[in-house]
């Protein structure tokens, strides 16, 4: 999603097309686009589009839609990414709100439906075909849908296929035991197995992430985005499975110490570079392996497979950790609004939109457009995927996502236990 995953201007450019430039602000003295009598609607649109493709296909879309409707002139606002999130909640909580913009959705968004600041969005069956189950269930609280997604960033692993060929490893690990397998036939052709950036906190914590969607059932992780308990045996259980993964050794040495995204010797570079076979990574990871490749081109092996299932988990084995590209609309704004995110998921705007952003489009008619064999991958899991949950501290919140990342690190560098995660997170909950 347009987050904080971003790590460099290549990630952002060619992962997530996050934005940078900023323009003036909302219009209208409610803040949203209002009619006239003369029927004509201005709406106030808020985006972070990186200069360049992404910005020019937002001129092409809205021109596109205006030409459609005559009566509607949408006025886009780039917001730069770092400084979207405080201008946005300045904006809800005044009367300047947008009537369309950027949703990050997880804690943020249950916030704002909390305090009746968006609207829900009344799909028809053809929004609902055209932005998929999965997608719609990570914009979804209690049933009801408060975001448009326009794109997905499904989670998995990267993996060179030169290096699994040369180690043996036949087919890409679908459980954790062949995982550990795949670990050790690595291992004996003195490759480290799979890169981690734990400097960078939330890498490694991406790893319990995946083991808490395996073990936890859908409506326990839902539910804890509203009570931000965790006291579900489940949370200790994935702790669990992380330290007795942790027992192969998978992990390259000094990984405590080894950043995510910087330089060659990062975990992305040591997969550029063909000094590590795997890394646990959302889909901003093949441009930023790319800008460290030694020619800062793609690397050409890059291959691509989902989290392995976890025996006895209550989570679907097929259900998909990820990122989303959504657009909410603020309690005020008209049905032209609601009507102009219609138009965002259909199949030629999709396409569209995936070529801008070098992204996966939520839309199957558009899919036609992804070609790289990863992506081509990611996209085969997601849409057989019965569900997609976000990255938890994007779902949970900043404060406990925070505590949540830093209790793993502790696990991984043997101060803390499986036990010490959940209580961690609960006790961060508790502060507020």
């Amino acid at each position: 999603m347009m987050t904080r995953k971003i790590r460099s201007a290549t990630a952002a450019v060619i992962g997530l097309g996050i934005a940078l430039a900023v323009t003036g602000c909302a219009g209208g003295s409610d803040g949203g686009g209002g009619g006239s009598s003369d029927g004509k609607v201005t709406l106030t649109f808020w985006e972070n589009a990186q200069p360049g493709p992404g910005a020019e296909y937002w001129k092409t879309a809205v021109a596109a839609y205006q030409s459609l409707h005559p009566n509607v002139t949408i006025e886009v606002q780039t917001v730069q990414n770092e400084d979207f999130d405080g201008k946005l909640q300045t904006a809800l909580n005044s009367s300047s709100a947008p009537d369309i913009f950027l949703q990050r959705g997880g804690g943020k968004m249950q916030a704002m439906v909390q305090a009746g600041q968006v609207q829900v969005l009344n799909l028809t069956d053809a929004d609902k075909k055209n932005a998929g189950a999965a997608a719609l269930a990570g914009y979804s609280i209690d049933g009801k849908v408060y975001a448009m997604p326009v794109d997905t960033q499904p989670e998995g692993i990267y993996y060179s296929k030169d290096l699994f060929q040369k180690a043996g490893i036949g087919s890409t690990p679908t459980t954790m035991d062949e995982l550990g397998a795949a670990v050790a036939k690595l291992k004996a052709i003195d490759v480290a197995p799979i890169a981690v950036g734990a400097k960078d906190a939330w890498p490694a914590a991406h790893w319990y992430y995946n083991f808490a969607l395996r073990e936890c059932s859908q409506d326990t992780m839902k539910k804890a985005a509203q009570s931000l308990a965790f006291t579900d045996p489940c949370w200790t259980k994935a702790g669990e499975d992380l330290a007795s993964f942790l027992k192969v050794d998978p992990f390259q040495k000094g990984f405590l110490t080894t950043s995510a995204q910087q330089g060659a010797g990062s975990s992305a570079g040591m997969i550029a570079n063909h000094k590590a076979g795997m890394e646990l990574m959302g889909n901003w990871d093949p441009g930023v392996i790319g800008s460290l490749t030694s020619d800062q081109k793609p690397l050409p092996d890059l291959g691509w497979f989902p989290f392995p299932a976890v025996s006895g988990g209550q989570g679907d084995p097929a259900a998909i950790m990820g990122g989303l590209d959504g657009f909410s609309l603020s309690k005020n704004a008209p049905k032209e609004a609601l009507d102009f995110l219609q138009f965002l998921v259909t199949t030629d705007q999709q396409k569209a939109f995936a070529k801008a952003f070098v992204t996966i489009p939520v839309n199957k008619e558009a899919q036609e457009v992804v070609t790289d064999s990863y992506n081509v991958s990611a996209l085969e899991a997601f849409n057989k995927a019965p569900y997609s949950m976000m990255f938890l501290d994007t779902e949970y919140g900043q404060n406990v996502g925070n505590a949540m990342n830093t209790a793993v690190v502790n696990l991984l560098a043997g101060k803390g236990s499986a036990a010490d995660i959940a209580k961690d997170t609960n006790a961060a909950a508790a502060k507020g």
